[in-house]
């Protein structure tokens, strides 16, 4: 049986502060029934001091080491404490032009190096539109397949985030959800069944303690990526309850 995921990514926000209340008010999450991520900003993750809760990072370099300036590699993530790192948020594909072919990339390079990649995947509201929700998002996996191998994309955890609904207010209904994860393992199930029906896929985009239960509840959604909700710990909190 799957289990599920709650993973809070703060994205450029948060405050020592923040963080403080989370190491305080986190610790009536029971981790039995779900495991919690916590993704601030990376000059924050030296601040948790033994988190009741997994650390992840935001995103990493394909690369060890060398003059890339403002970079940041997956050895200094787990010298953080990392266990998970986000790849190929949608904000990275449209703000720094991360292709498919370099998600993949770094998605290996994370796995290779011991962190659990999130690798996000989803589509703009123009493609849903046009009737190319799935050939767009058979683009997005056939890049990790090609790339990637059944075992070590058991080492790795997908989101389906569609970027129509994030930050936005607006959330896929849990049928639209739940019909694009079911997609999502058919698709993987062409390259490998047994990874279709383990692998963990998450549903990001507009989850919050109002909606969180009955989006956690489809078959195949397995938890959530979190984004505004993941800075207000009390309702991250319900979140998180939602999913036990």
């Amino acid at each position: 049986m799957r289990k599920t995921i709650v993973a809070g990514n703060w994205k450029m926000n948060g405050s020592r502060s923040l963080v403080n209340e989370f190491s305080t008010l986190m610790s009536g999450v029971d981790e039995a029934t779900v495991s919690v991520v916590v993704c601030p900003p990376a000059c924050y993750l030296a601040e948790f001091s033994s988190p009741g809760f997994a650390l992840g990072a935001q995103t990493l370099s394909e690369l060890d080491n060398g003059a890339h300036t403002g970079d940041i590699s997956a050895q200094m993530l787990l010298e953080l404490g990392c266990d998970y790192v986000i790849v190929g948020h949608s904000e990275r594909r449209e703000d720094h032009g991360e292709s498919n072919e370099l998600v993949a990339v770094k998605a290996a390079k994370a796995i290779a190096s011991g962190l659990i990649p999130i690798i996000c995947v989803g589509e703009t509201l123009e493609t849903r539109e046009a009737g190319q929700l799935k050939s767009f998002l058979a683009a997005q996996l056939d890049a990790l397949t090609a790339v990637l191998t059944a075992e070590e994309l058991q080492k790795a955890v997908l989101a389906y985030e569609p970027i129509w609904a994030i930050g936005t207010g607006v959330t896929a209904t849990p049928e639209q959800a739940q019909e694009v994860h079911a997609f999502i393992r058919e698709h993987l199930a062409e390259f490998s069944q047994s990874l279709a029906q383990s692998l963990q896929i998450l549903y990001g985009g507009s989850v919050k303690a109002s909606n969180a239960k009955e989006l956690f509840a489809q078959p195949d959604i397995d938890g959530g990526l979190i984004g505004g909700a993941s800075l207000k710990v009390e309702e991250f909190i319900q979140v998180c309850q939602a999913a036990g």
